[in-house]
């Protein structure tokens, strides 16, 4: 995963769409991205991913779990990935905070 999609996306702030105020509350910022992708592999790494759907790029899965921040606090998130039709390579797309199921 390249620190790039961190540094220019997720940790920045957007008008829309934006997922670095809720990444802050865990002490993630674009000071230290390497620890976002670090709680990201682990998170990937100790989960079984779902398949979400499938389009003409290849299947989309969704690994869901917690995050570790830097200042302790856990955020509960969905992680977002895609398995490319063409190579079988899966790659990051996105996080998003996890609704709580009622």
């Amino acid at each position: 995963m390249a620190l790039e999609k961190l540094t220019s996306y997720l940790l920045v702030h957007r008008e829309w769409d934006d997922k670095s105020k809720f990444l802050a509350q865990a002490g993630f910022t674009r000071e230290n991205p390497h620890w976002l992708l670090s709680s990201i592999r682990e998170l990937a790494a100790s989960v079984e991913a779902e398949e979400d759907r499938a389009n003409e790029y290849g299947v989309f899965l969704r690994a869901e779990g917690d995050l570790l921040g830097p200042n302790g606090r856990k955020l509960s998130v969905v992680t977002i990935w895609l398995r490319w039709r063409l190579d079988g390579s899966v790659r990051f797309v996105t996080l998003k905070p996890r609704k709580e199921k009622k």
